[in-house]
């Protein structure tokens, strides 16, 4: 399933070239603050309702823990992320990532201002699209300036 797809890290390389030149737009119109939260909110519909779409792919029809964990090698493919699995088990998913391609890829385009907005910020918003119950505990990003991320899902009763 997630191995036939294209991967996330090459999806956000195309996304990032068109958001930038619309983001410029706004940015000179309305101003830099305000150009980020049209962008950010408009990411995090974007993401809210692709989640929503992977969750029916689930057993079932339905989403589930070990159908998200399944998900991953989307956003890893090509050695986007370098992960360390700290706990692996029906509730819980807690791993951090020690190198982070999709920071690289931001900088290296120039857009390193912009690399939360366009990938960090789908995360917590991809849970609430996935399933409500799905939480995300996540205290800092290599995005950020931090050495790793720390992820912490937990699928709530």
């Amino acid at each position: 399933m997630a191995e036939e797809r294209l991967g996330i890290l090459e999806q956000r390389r195309i996304e990032a070239a068109f958001a930038r030149g619309i983001y410029d737009e706004m940015k000179a119109e309305l101003g830099e603050a305000r150009a980020k939260a049209i962008l950010t909110n408009a990411v995090v519909k974007l993401t809210k309702s692709t989640a929503a779409e992977m969750a029916k792919e689930g057993p079932g029809g339905a989403p589930s823990l070990d159908h998200f964990i399944a998900l991953q090698p989307l956003w890893t493919k090509g050695d986007a992320l370098k992960i360390e699995t700290l706990r692996q088990d029906s509730r819980h998913y807690d791993f951090n990532v020690v190198r982070c391609r999709y920071a690289e890829m931001y900088r290296e385009m120039g857009i390193a201002e912009l690399g939360a907005v366009l990938s960090c910020n789908r995360d917590g918003a991809f849970c609430e699209g996935y399933d409500p119950k799905l939480k995300l505990e996540r205290t800092q990003t290599i995005m950020g300036g931090a050495t790793h991320c720390d992820f912490r899902y937990r699928m709530e009763e």
